[in-house]
């Protein structure tokens, strides 16, 4: 049984659910999101409102891929709420000789030990806002697929080499480190 899935997701003031033909359309303070529901995994489970809560409740309850979109539809219910209320957020860090990130408009500039410059386009929905220092920025969005999605492809620009600790990550993580040759 899903305990993701059986407990009721609440509407949080100011947020408005609604089923609009075949997407989830989510608003609140920060934005408006859509979760599809016209896709086959999606329509395993009936999504009911009642009551300022939202209930996902499995077509059938005896299928196993039935009951595996049970929690999945009900966390990206709750993930859109949060979403559009608090928001979502990674930090990331570059460590580096001469590693530096720049945010021109739409476009994110990365200096990261290579000949070139790497230039990413930043999604629709989706900022980057520098920290106090260039190496350090984070990635601010509502959803939180697409807010870990860009921030992955940010930190496989340069991953972080185990000997020297160098290369672009997550504020926060552990960089498993190696010890290097010995006479």
């Amino acid at each position: 049984m899903s305990r993701a899935g059986k407990n009721p997701i609440k509407i949080i003031d100011g947020v408005s659910i609604k089923v609009d033909g075949t997407n989830l359309v989510v608003n609140g303070p920060k934005g408006e999101l859509k979760i599809a529901l016209d896709t086959k995994n999606a329509g395993l489970v009936d999504i009911k409102i009642e009551d300022n809560e939202v209930l996902v409740i499995p077509k059938d309850s005896e299928d196993k891929e039935s009951r595996t979109m049970w929690g999945t539809m009900a966390r990206n219910i709750k993930n859109a709420v949060i979403g559009v209320t608090m928001g979502f957020s990674k930090d990331i860090v570059m460590k580096g000789v001469g590693f530096k990130a720049a945010v021109n408009g739409n476009k994110l500039t990365l200096i990261a030990g290579y000949s070139h410059d790497v230039i990413l386009d930043v999604p629709n929905g989706l900022t980057v806002e520098m920290g106090s220092v260039v190496t350090e920025f984070s990635v601010k969005g509502t959803d939180k697929n697409l807010v870990g999605q860009f921030s992955d492809k940010i930190c496989k620009v340069r991953k972080v080499e185990p000997y020297k600790g160098k290369g672009i990550y997550y504020k926060g993580q552990k960089v498993r480190r190696k010890e290097g040759k010995k006479k």
